[in-house]
């Protein structure tokens, strides 16, 4: 794992590198590189979701009645319950998922800045590049757009491609497979959230932890117990471009 930056709420996990190595697995087979969206494909001190966070309690207050602090409670209850906040409104609520995300992605950019050796890290990857998302499309190709790296994506797999199944449900993971056409052992998947990889690594892809300041869930919270990674995460970042770059094929390879 690169060294921390020192930023902000939450500490870059250390690991000793014999502790982790018994999980690695190498990208020479990789053919297809699985990006999820918010806190991984950009860094998560710019704090952005912050925005998606705040507005999706203001449009359960509003839709449900209820005030913004009980609104709050449930946003966090139905994400730690069912995977995503979505998720537990329409199953709970029959909610508009299409109303739910035009409201949550409607936020401003101006955090995130154009990341040029991003792309060009990206682009030096063999193969395809998907982002895989339990957000919009319309709200994937805004930042990706921003961050100077759309041109880059083959497609975008957002939370209506999977018809509303989300992350970390395997049922995301294989409808994402079989809408791209992508072998899970040529695969290798990036993620913040940590239990999002466990359906990734049980369908046979490389999996790759990216280290978020923004930690609101419990098994983000218990990974300040881990002594090693996980046998379902075989590498852990707290820099996603600087991880990419070692991942370029060298030349005459």
């Amino acid at each position: 794992m690169s060294a921390a930056r020192q930023s902000g709420r939450a500490p870059a996990l250390r690991f000793d590198a014999e502790q982790s190595s018994k999980a690695r697995r190498g990208f020479d087979a990789t053919r297809v590189w699985i990006f999820d969206l918010d806190n991984t494909l950009y860094p998560s001190t710019c704090n952005l979701f912050a925005e998606v966070d705040h507005r999706m309690g203001a449009f359960i207050s509003r839709h449900l009645d209820v005030p913004l602090e009980h609104a709050r409670y449930l946003q966090k209850r139905y994400y730690h319950d069912y995977g995503t906040t979505l998720t537990g409104l329409i199953q709970l609520h029959k909610i508009d998922p299409h109303a739910f995300l035009e409201f949550v992605h409607d936020i401003d950019l101006a955090p995130l800045s154009e990341a040029p050796e991003l792309a060009t890290a990206l682009a030096a990857l063999p193969g395809r590049r998907i982002i895989f998302t339990n957000g919009s499309r319309r709200h994937a190709e805004r930042v990706a757009e921003k961050l100077g790296v759309l041109h880059l994506m083959e497609d975008i797999c957002d939370i209506a491609a999977c018809e509303f199944v989300a992350k970390p449900s395997p049922d995301a993971f294989k409808r994402m497979t079989d809408r791209h056409g992508v072998a899970p052992s040529d695969a290798a998947m990036f993620e913040d959230m940590p239990h999002n990889l466990e359906a990734a690594h049980a369908l046979g892809m490389t999996t790759v932890l990216v280290h978020s300041d923004y930690q609101d869930h419990p098994a983000q919270q218990q990974m300040k117990k881990w002594r090693g990674l996980p046998e379902h995460i075989h590498h852990a970042t707290d820099d996603l471009t600087a991880f990419l770059a070692t991942l370029a094929p060298k030349p005459n390879s």
